[in-house]
């Protein structure tokens, strides 16, 4: 009795079998064979059924574009940075707004564009069939987006964008980037040095051991180039460089009071109390700890500064004022690539 029912049951499932062929061709009948393959491959496996969503796709493309925008913007914004004038919170405003909408269509297209795929159990060691299946998935997935040109052109335009955001600061090293402001000061010959009052600053007030500073007449004060640092040393210690023997009259020097190794502000001065190790005066920044020498021409004695204070040269005029004698020995402000390509103006 036993293979009977054996027989009997191999019957009916056969049976079974090709009635459900029968039922799939006739509703495959009117399909493509890439729609069919889709539909197969949802039957024997756990992923869910998609359709096209355009709304999703102008979503996506206007995020991209927006991410685009601010990015353009980033650009704008730093290129007419210093001649507007524009608070650096607008620039960080921009690039912020760019990245997060960039963000937020990628995330958007990868959870609303993209088919997902549930596995119930592990894949075996060896599936042949398995890949296959998921071959057909990744081909049928596309059929969801129908604009494809539409998202390409704004995620080129975004992409595009942002890499130009990120270059700009690169660029504007040099020489592709107009770098000319980066060496025009306001000092010029006969340029009055004031203090922080505007008063104008007498030589007759400047004592050894002391630390002043001073700025041009009616000159802009934001200017990288227009704070200066005043001090006075023995004209007998002097040693400065060659060609400078009148840039100090009665011994008074003025430096840039920005350092020469990060922009930071050369904010002490040093009196040689224990003069075992501090045998000289010196200008201290404070912050990374730059030591130059102004007896020597501002010359770099301790710390990371890769090169000397430029020194501004002075003249006493009738009235016993100090005045500048020319503009700055070098280019003011951090070193950067070619800084020593080119001259204070």
């Amino acid at each position: 009795m036993s293979i009977w029912r054996w027989l009997a049951g191999a019957a009916v499932l056969l049976i079974g079998r090709i009635l459900r062929r029968r039922r799939v061709s006739r509703e495959d009948a009117g399909k493509s064979p890439r729609e069919t393959s889709a539909d197969r491959t949802q039957e024997r496996r756990n992923v869910p059924e998609w359709a096209p969503a355009r709304g999703t796709e102008l979503v996506v493309a206007v995020l991209l574009l927006l991410g685009g925008l601010f990015a353009a913007g980033f650009v704008v914004v730093y290129a007419e940075f210093s001649a507007a004038k524009l608070p650096n919170e607008l620039l960080g405003a921009c690039i912020a707004l760019s990245v997060a909408f960039i963000a937020l269509a990628l995330a958007l297209f990868a959870h609303r564009l993209v088919p997902t795929e549930e596995l119930e159990e592990d894949y075996p060691q060896e599936h042949p069939e398995e890949q296959r299946e998921v071959a057909e998935i990744v081909a049928s997935a596309g059929s969801r987006i129908t604009r494809r040109r539409l998202l390409l052109g704004t995620g080129s335009i975004a992409g595009g964008a942002l890499g130009l955001a990120t270059l700009a600061p690169v660029l504007s090293l040099g020489p592709l980037w107009y770098t000319a402001p980066l060496f025009r000061t306001p000092w010029r010959r006969g340029t009055r040095l004031v203090d922080e009052s505007g008063r104008p600053l007498s030589a007759a007030v400047i004592q050894e051991g002391s630390y002043y500073t001073a700025f041009p007449e009616r000159g802009d004060r934001e200017n990288i180039g227009a704070p200066l640092v005043v001090v006075r040393v023995e004209p007998s210690q002097l040693r400065l460089p060659a060609g400078r023997a009148a840039w100090a009259p009665l011994g008074i020097l003025a430096y840039s009071k920005i350092c020469t190794h990060a922009g930071c502000a050369v904010a002490l001065y040093r009196k040689p109390t224990f003069r075992v190790v501090e045998p000289e005066p010196a200008l201290v920044c404070p912050c990374h700890y730059s030591t130059f020498n102004p007896a020597t021409g501002g010359s770099v004695i301790f710390g990371p500064a890769g090169r000397p204070l430029p020194q501004l040269p002075l003249m006493i005029d009738a009235a016993g004022n100090l005045r500048a004698a020319g503009n700055f020995s070098g280019p003011v402000g951090p070193s950067w690539w070619g800084v020593r390509l080119g001259r204070a103006r």
